[in-house]
């Protein structure tokens, strides 16, 4: 299975956040960090802003910062979120649907994709990764290449 870049982007910005934990990050710094569009992350980090990932504060001193503790944060819930209705293959337009047993196998697969993702939280990824090396990386900034 293939994330949407949209996802890639949400993913890489509740890093950042988990990341800076206890600081507003500004969009700019994140995108610079990333080597990404700014307006890109903007979209994006406004959505997850309305649906209670993030806490956007306007203004000047103002930025992100994660909502919930990184605990309360499903990996899963939030891809979920980002990428909505999953059709594997495109069997909703496919006149076999109707007859096919793979709609069941691809359904079943993408579930479990989704299942898996939801036994992680935001801070089981930082835990099982390394958040200190992650900090030193997101640092040197213009890291172009997708997660």
């Amino acid at each position: 299975m293939r994330l949407t870049r949209y996802t890639d982007f949400a993913i890489r910005i509740m890093l950042y956040l988990a990341a800076h934990e206890g600081r507003l990050c500004s969009i700019g710094e994140i995108a610079e960090s990333y080597g990404i569009s700014q307006n890109h992350l903007m979209k994006v980090a406004s959505d997850l802003a309305g649906s209670g990932y993030v806490q956007s504060l306007r203004g000047r001193g103002g930025g992100l910062r994660l909502a919930r503790s990184a605990s309360e944060i499903s990996i899963g819930e939030m891809v979920r979120h980002t990428e909505g209705q999953v059709d594997l293959v495109g069997c909703g337009s496919c006149a076999l649907a109707p007859a096919c047993g793979m709609v069941c196998a691809f359904k079943n697969a993408v579930e479990a994709f989704f299942a898996t993702l939801e036994t992680y939280s935001l801070a089981d990824i930082m835990t099982n990764g390394r958040p200190e090396q992650l900090r030193q990386i997101l640092a040197r900034g213009t890291l172009a290449t997708p997660l």
